[in-house]
C-alpha cells in the first residue's frame, strides 16, 4: 500500500470537509452517507486502493441528533432495573451460601442488565393472537437476571428462586436455559457457547422459509441473540454470518455484550474487540451499530477538543479500559485524560466521582433504546449491536472489571452493602445478613409498570408452548409397497428411504410439512429427483438457467422450494433441522424435518448441537447415510462410521435404529411419524442407511413389534444336533444370513438368525426392567425383551455388526448363554467391501469361525473342527488385530 501523503493543499482539503458538513447540516446524515458512497465507488472504479475501510471511529454509530428518544418513565425503569439486579445477585449468593458446590454466575448479567431491560420493556414481542412472537436467545450465564425479572412479574415464586440450580426435588430453577427442564419457560438452549449465534441465524432463515412457503403469515418476528464478546471466538458464533447477510435476514439482531472480558482475562487486551467485530460484520454485509459511550460523555465529545478525545478513545486498548474500571475516577483522570493537557483541562472542573460516572453505552438505556429502535427498522440486512459494558458492573471491589470476575460467586458484606446502596435497594443492615429477595407490593408503581410494558408486547417472555395441531400420520398400509421386498432387484436402504420420502412428500395430510435437509450430497444419496418434485428453497428464486436445465432432474431453486440444501455445512444443516424440528413450539406448525448426511459427519461432528436439540425437544428424523465401517468402500478412515450408534445412545430422547431391509425402515419411519406428530412425543429418531445394493426380502408375518422393540427372529433353523443363535444388524446382517447357511451346509450346525434393528432400544428396555426388579423385589420379576426372545437359547449367541464391539455388547447381561461379539473396532481403510470385512473380521467366514469356537469352548465339537474351518476359509490366526494397526 502506498505511503500516506502529507496534505499538500490544506485549503482544498478544508473545502471538501466544509462541503460535507454543509450537506450534513442541510440534508442530513443519510444524504451525506449516500454521496460519500457514490464517491467511494467511483474511486474504486478508477482503481484507487482505499484499504479496508470497515472501521468507523471508536464512538457511537448513532449521532446524538439522530437518536430515537426513550419513550417510557426512566425513573421507574431505573428502579426496576435495580430490583432485578439485586434479586439476580441474591439468587446466586443464597444458593452458594446454602450449597457452595452448586455455583452460579454474578458478573455476566451484571454487565448486560440494561441490554435485557430495554428489550423486555420495549422490543421483545411475545406470542399472542396476532403475533407469533419473537425468539430471544439469552446468554446462558445471564439466566439469574431473566429469572429475577420473572419473579417481579409474578411468574416465579420466591421458593423457586431460593432453589436456583437445585432441581432434583422438582421445585428449582435450571442453571442455564434448558427447555427440557423448564418446558413452559425457556425457548432455546444457549449455554454451550457458540451454538446460540449459529442456531439463531438458521432460525431467522427458517422464519423466512415458513413465510415464503405460506405456512405462516408474514410478520414482524425478530430473532434476538445475546452473546458475549468472548463467545464470539467460538467458530460457530461467526461461521454463518455471511449467510445471514446473503439471505437479507432483517429479522435477525445480534446483541454482543462487549464487557471486554472472557472467562480468565481480556478478550483483546492489546487491541479493541469492538473494532474487530465491526470489521468482521461490516465485511460480511451486516448493519453494525456501536453503542460505546453513555450519554454522560456527550458534552465532552461535543466540546472544542472532541476530536482529541476521540483520538484518545482510539488509542487506549481494551486492556486499558478494563484497568480503568477496576480502579476509580482519580485513576481515570490521571491515566486516560492525563495523557494530553487539553483533555486534563477538559475534566478539570469535574470531581473524581463525576469522572467515574462517565458511563459506557451498554449501561445507558437511552443509548441502548436508540440502537434497538434503529435495529428493528433496518431493512434487508441483519443487524449487530456492539454494546460496551463492564463485567461485574456494580459488584464492588471484588467483582467489577477484574480478571477473576467471571468466577465471582460470593460478595463480602461491605461489597453487598455497597451494591445495595448503589442501586437503592430497600433492605436494612439487619436484614441484609440473610441476603433477602425483594419484591415491591403488587399495587406498587414498579410492578404495575413492569406488567403494563409486557402486556403491551403480548405477554411474558421467555415463554414456550407446545400447543400445536396433531397430524394424522399415514398408517402402515401406506408403506405396503415396501413390504413385498425389492422384487429381485438390488437396491440400497438409502434408495429405499428416498422412495419413501418421495411418497410422503405427496401425501396430502403431511406432505407440505416435510422439510428435506441435505448438506451437499443430494445426488450422492439419489435424491436429485426431489429437485423437480418439490424444489430447493431460495429466498431469491432462481436467477439463472441451470447448466442441466434440459435434464429431467435439473437443479431447480425457487422461493417456495421445500428442500433446504445447506452446502458443505453439517453444523448449519443441523441448526436448520433444529429450527424445523421445534417449529411446533415456536410457530405452531408441525414441521417434519428429514436430515440426511454421511453418518460419520453426524454425531461426531455436531454432537453438541444434537445434545442441544434434545434439550429443546426437537422432533424429526436424522438419517445417517453411508453408515457402517465397511459399506463405504473407497472413502477411508475419516468417512467410515463405526460408532455413531454409540454416540446416539448417549442422548436420552434419541431413538436409534440400524435397519437392514426396506420393510424394517418403513415400519420405523411410520412409528416415528406416529409418535412425534400424532402422539406429539418429544423424541427424535436416528436411522442409519447404507449405500450397498442388495436384495430386500418380504415382510415376515408378525415382526412389526419386534422391529420397533429392537429384534425379531428372521430365520428359524431346523432341528440339529448343534445349534447357535446369530444376531446381526445393518448390512452385516447379510453376512450373518450367509454364515447361517454355511454353518448348516459345511458343519451341520443349525443357526437361528435374528435381525437386531436397535441394540440401543434393547439396552434401554433391559435397564428399565432391571430397575423395576430392583425396586420391586416383592413382586413377580420381569424379563427384558432380549431375555424373552432368547429364553430358549441355551446355545452360544454370536452378534456381528458394522460398528464397534461395544455397540452389540450393550445387551451382554441379558444373554442367557455364551456371548461373542464381532465388530469393527479401529480406524477405517479404503478398499473393497469384501477386503474391509476381512480386515475387521466381520464377514461370514469370521462369523462361522466364532460360532464354531463357541461350540468348541463348550465341548460340543472338537477344536480340530475350528482349525480345519480356518484353513478352509483361509483365515490367518497370526493376522494382526485391526485395533492395533
Amino acid at each position: 500500500m502506498a505511503e500516506t501523503q502529507h496534505d499538500i493543499d490544506k485549503l482544498e482539503t478544508q473545502e471538501w470537509v466544509n462541503a460535507l458538513q454543509d450537506v450534513i447540516r442541510c440534508a442530513g446524515s443519510e444524504r451525506a452517507r449516500f454521496i460519500l458512497e457514490q464517491v467511494l465507488q467511483r474511486a474504486r472504479d478508477e482503481g484507487i486502493d482505499l484499504g479496508g475501510g470497515f472501521n468507523t471511529p471508536y464512538v457511537n454509530t448513532i449521532a446524538v441528533a439522530d437518536e430515537a428518544r426513550l419513550p417510557g418513565d426512566y425513573e421507574i425503569e431505573r428502579r426496576i432495573n435495580a430490583l432485578i439486579r439485586w434479586n439476580a445477585a441474591a439468587m446466586v449468593l443464597r444458593a452458594v451460601k446454602k450449597a457452595p458446590e452448586v455455583g452460579g454466575h454474578l458478573a455476566t448479567f451484571a454487565s448486560a442488565a440494561t441490554l435485557y431491560d430495554v428489550g423486555f420493556n420495549y422490543f421483545f414481542h411475545a406470542a399472542d393472537g396476532e403475533h407469533l412472537g419473537d425468539m430471544v436467545y439469552a446468554q446462558g450465564h445471564s439466566s439469574p437476571g431473566i429469572y429475577a425479572r420473572s419473579f417481579l412479574e409474578g411468574r416465579l415464586t420466591e421458593q423457586q428462586l431460593d432453589h436456583f440450580r437445585q432441581e432434583v426435588a422438582g421445585k428449582g430453577l435450571s442453571s442455564y436455559p434448558h427447555p427440557w427442564l423448564m418446558p413452559d419457560y425457556w425457548q432455546v438452549a444457549t449455554v454451550s457457547m457458540g451454538l446460540g449465534p449459529l442456531m439463531a441465524i438458521y432460525q431467522a432463515r427458517f422464519f423466512k422459509y415458513l413465510e415464503n412457503r405460506t405456512l405462516t403469515q408474514s410478520g414482524q418476528r425478530k430473532v434476538w441473540t445475546f452473546c458475549g464478546d468472548g463467545e464470539m471466538d467460538e467458530p460457530e458464533s461467526t461461521g454463518a454470518i455471511s449467510l445471514a447477510a446473503r439471505e437479507k435476514l432483517d429479522n435477525l439482531i445480534f446483541v454482543i455484550n462487549c464487557n471486554l472480558q472472557r472467562l480468565d482475562g481480556p478478550v483483546r487486551g492489546n487491541s479493541k474487540v469492538i473494532q474487530e467485530y465491526e470489521r468482521l460484520f461490516r465485511g460480511a454485509g451486516w448493519h453494525v451499530i456501536k453503542v460505546v459511550w453513555g450519554r454522560h460523555w456527550d458534552p465532552l465529545l461535543q466540546s472544542d477538543v472532541g476530536d482529541l478525545l476521540r483520538q484518545r478513545m482510539a488509542e487506549a486498548v481494551d486492556g486499558d479500559y478494563q484497568n480503568y474500571k477496576s480502579k476509580d475516577g482519580a485513576f481515570v483522570r490521571e491515566h486516560f485524560f492525563g495523557k494530553y493537557p487539553e483533555l486534563a483541562a477538559l475534566v478539570a472542573n469535574m470531581s473524581d466521582d463525576e469522572i467515574w460516572r462517565l458511563n459506557r453505552g451498554g449501561h445507558d438505556p437511552y443509548k441502548v433504546y436508540a440502537a434497538y429502535h434503529e435495529a428493528v427498522r433496518t431493512v434487508d440486512k441483519p443487524v449487530v449491536i456492539l454494546a460496551k459494558t463492564v463485567k461485574g458492573y456494580g459488584l464492588g471491589s471484588g467483582g467489577e472489571g477484574r480478571n477473576t470476575t467471571h468466577n465471582t460467586k460470593k460478595m463480602n458484606m461491605d461489597d453487598l452493602k455497597s451494591f445495595r446502596d448503589q442501586f437503592a435497594i430497600p433492605v436494612d443492615d439487619e436484614a441484609i445478613e440473610t441476603i433477602p429477595f425483594y419484591r415491591p407490593p403488587e399495587d406498587s408503581a414498579e410492578i404495575q409498570y413492569l406488567k403494563q410494558r409486557r402486556a403491551a408486547l403480548g405477554g411474558p417472555l421467555p415463554a414456550r408452548s407446545d400447543q400445536c395441531q396433531a397430524l394424522t400420520t399415514p398408517s402402515l398400509e401406506f408403506f405396503a409397497s415396501h413390504f413385498q421386498g425389492s422384487n429381485g432387484k438390488a437396491i440400497s436402504s438409502t434408495m429405499a428411504f428416498v422412495r419413501m420420502l418421495s411418497a410422503l412428500l405427496k401425501e396430502k395430510a403431511i406432505g407440505q410439512y416435510i422439510v428435506p435437509i441435505v448438506p451437499d450430497e443430494s445426488r450422492t444419496f439419489g435424491m436429485e429427483g426431489l429437485f423437480r418434485q418439490c424444489g430447493i428453497y431460495s429466498s431469491q428464486g432462481q436467477l439463472y438457467t441451470p447448466v442441466d436445465a434440459e435434464q429431467v432432474m435439473y437443479y431447480r431453486e425457487e422461493v417456495a422450494g421445500q428442500i433446504l440444501q445447506e452446502g458443505i455445512n453439517e453444523p448449519g444443516a443441523m441448526a436448520s433441522w433444529i429450527a424445523a424440528g421445534t417449529a411446533y413450539s415456536h410457530s405452531k406448525v408441525p414441521m417434519i424435518p428429514f436430515y440426511i448426511y454421511y453418518s460419520m459427519f453426524g454425531f461426531q461432528r455436531v454432537g453438541d448441537l444434537a445434545w442441544a436439540a434434545a434439550d429443546m425437544q426437537t422432533r424429526g428424523f436424522l438419517l445417517g447415510a453411508t453408515a457402517g465401517r465397511t459399506t463405504l468402500a473407497g472413502e477411508g478412515l475419516q468417512h467410515q462410521d463405526g460408532h455413531s450408534h454409540i454416540m446416539a445412545a448417549l442422548i436420552p430422547n434419541c431413538v436409534a435404529y440400524d435397519p437392514t431391509f426396506n420393510y424394517e425402515l418403513a415400519i420405523i419411519i411410520q412409528d416415528g411419524l406416529r409418535r412425534m406428530y400424532q402422539e406429539q412425543e418429544s423424541v427424535f429418531y436416528y436411522i442409519t442407511l447404507m449405500n450397498e445394493n442388495y436384495q430386500h426380502g418380504a415382510l415376515p408375518a408378525g415382526c412389526e413389534q419386534g422391529v420397533l422393540k429392537g429384534m425379531y427372529r428372521l430365520q428359524q433353523a431346523e432341528a440339529g444336533e448343534h445349534r447357535v443363535t446369530l444376531l446381526g444388524s445393518g448390512s452385516i446382517l447379510l453376512e450373518v444370513i450367509a454364515a447361517a447357511e454355511m454353518l448348516q451346509q459345511d458343519f451341520s450346525v443349525a443357526a437361528d438368525v435374528w435381525s437386531v434393528t436397535s441394540f440401543s432400544e434393547l439396552q434401554r428396555d433391559a435397564q428399565a426392567v432391571e430397575r423395576y426388579n430392583r425396586f420391586n423385589p416383592d413382586k413377580p420379576q420381569r424379563k427384558s425383551y432380549v431375555a424373552e426372545c432368547l429364553q430358549d437359547a441355551t446355545q452360544p449367541v454370536i452378534a456381528a455388526t458394522d460398528y464397534v464391539k461395544s455397540h452389540a455388547d450393550k445387551i451382554r447381561a441379558e444373554i442367557p448363554s455364551q456371548y461373542t461379539v464381532l465388530g469393527t473396532d479401529g480406524f477405517g481403510r479404503s478398499d473393497t467391501r469384501a477386503a474391509l470385512r476381512d480386515f475387521f473380521e466381520v464377514d461370514r467366514r469370521y462369523i462361522v469361525c466364532a460360532a464354531l469356537t463357541a461350540l468348541a469352548t463348550e465341548g460340543k465339537i472338537p477344536v480340530a473342527t475350528v482349525t480345519n474351518a480356518m484353513r478352509q476359509y483361509q483365515l490367518d490366526p497370526a493376522k494382526v488385530d485391526p485395533v492395533s494397526v
